[in-house]
């Protein structure tokens, strides 16, 4: 899976980080699993045409010690849609944009 991994957070960070994350995304049904919807002015050549499998999203993974959010934009509706793709570099900054603002706002320094 291509990613973005932060690790070695402390229990603190952690706490921050989680915090955050509820306040700004959406809940995934697995716990530390939270939703970075896409927007759809950065939806790519697979998304187009396909508004009907939409929201799409980038999933934002916290764990004990390690915050991860993967590069492939994910349908909400449709799991097996040739929507579903690696994320273009404009949607890619988008996600390393968000991850920039979380860590500065809750000043983490892992």
């Amino acid at each position: 899976m291509r990613q973005y991994l932060i690790d070695e957070i402390s229990f603190l960070e952690r706490d921050n980080i989680e915090s955050y994350l509820k306040r700004s995304l959406k809940q995934g049904p697995i716990e530390g699993v939270f939703w970075l919807e896409l927007p759809p002015d950065l939806y790519g050549p697979e998304q187009m045409g396909h508004e009907g499998c939409g929201p799409f999203y980038f999933s934002v993974i916290l764990e004990e010690k390690t915050l991860r959010c993967e590069f492939l934009v994910r349908s909400s509706q449709n799991m097996r849609c040739a929507c579903t793709a690696w994320a273009t570099p404009a949607q890619r900054n988008f996600v390393l944009d968000y991850i920039d603002r979380l860590l500065a706002e809750e000043m983490i320094r892992a």
